[in-house]
């Protein structure tokens, strides 16, 4: 793994290819469907903040804690690919690496219609 990688925290929803695809090209990953499928969303954000790493997530409630409850974070992207198969949400994944991480560090992303909206 690179020295100054970032680290993804993949939630529920995301799914294993896009899981896969992070830890093929070297990127340290946490499951939450292995950790704890059963993990809130506010201990999914505690757990991202200590591994310093970015929130790949489906759940819209992320946003209601980042910006409702102003809970610190180091980066989310939320994914608005509701029927989307896997590989439908893996190719957004790639189309949007490998300068993803810099550009959401700290930052709230959507991923909606094709485009990419940082907060």
């Amino acid at each position: 793994m690179m020295e100054n990688s970032p680290a993804f925290i993949v939630d529920m929803g995301v799914g294993k290819t896009i899981e896969n695809w992070l830890k093929h090209a070297a990127y340290s990953v946490f499951s939450i469907s292995q950790i704890n499928p059963e993990m809130q969303d506010d201990e999914i954000i505690s757990l991202a903040n200590k591994q310093n790493a970015i929130i790949i997530t489906m759940d819209k409630d992320f946003g209601e804690l980042v910006f409702k409850k102003n809970m610190p974070h180091k980066g989310i992207l939320l994914l608005r690919l509701d029927d989307a198969v896997a590989e439908e949400k893996l190719a957004v994944i790639q189309s949007l690496f490998p300068g993803l991480p810099e550009l959401i560090k700290d930052k709230f992303a959507v991923f909606q219609n094709g485009v990419l909206r940082i907060k």
